[in-house]
């Protein structure tokens, strides 16, 4: 398969734009409204989470490039919704959790993402698998960060 670059790059733009987008709900909210939640043991130093999400989702980046690459195949076109969808509210929970200040609401909508990353690597790994296994360490990290939104719901 040949590398399209542009193809690559607007993949990857796409991808780090949703966390740009997120972090603009995250980071004001950091320093007062979070930094003042009961966390539990287990909750990561703030420095961590910027580095984990910048690489999810430059590892999402690559996989919507192969995706798109094999999107003239009917079941990559519905990769590639499932994937925009789980995009989306990948960003929605940012939005919710941090810009909302609502961690009750950020949890229904952090087990919905869940589902929906799991449906994009399921149809993903059916047309590209590398596509569908770039999102392990994705699904991974939300698993992590449904268990964290849990106990801050329940600790607040």
């Amino acid at each position: 398969m040949r590398i399209n670059f542009l193809k690559l790059i607007v993949s990857l733009i796409i991808c780090q734009l949703a966390g740009f987008i997120g972090s603009l709900f995250t980071t004001p909210a950091i320093p007062e409204w979070y930094a003042s939640l009961q966390k539990p043991s287990f909750t990561p130093p703030n420095w961590l989470f910027s580095p984990v999400w910048i690489s999810l989702f430059l590892l999402m980046g690559v996989s919507l490039y192969l995706l798109w690459q094999t999107a003239s195949k009917k079941e990559a076109k519905l990769a590639l919704v499932l994937f925009s969808i789980q995009l989306f509210l990948n960003v929605l929970w940012s939005a919710i959790f941090f810009g909302l200040k609502s961690p009750m609401v950020a949890f229904i909508e952090i087990l919905v993402l869940w589902a929906a990353i799991f449906l994009t690597m399921t149809k993903s790994l059916k047309v590209a698998k590398a596509a569908g296994y770039l999102l392990l360490p994705y699904i991974i990290w939300v698993s992590f960060a449904a268990v964290l939104n849990f106990f801050l719901w329940k600790l607040n």
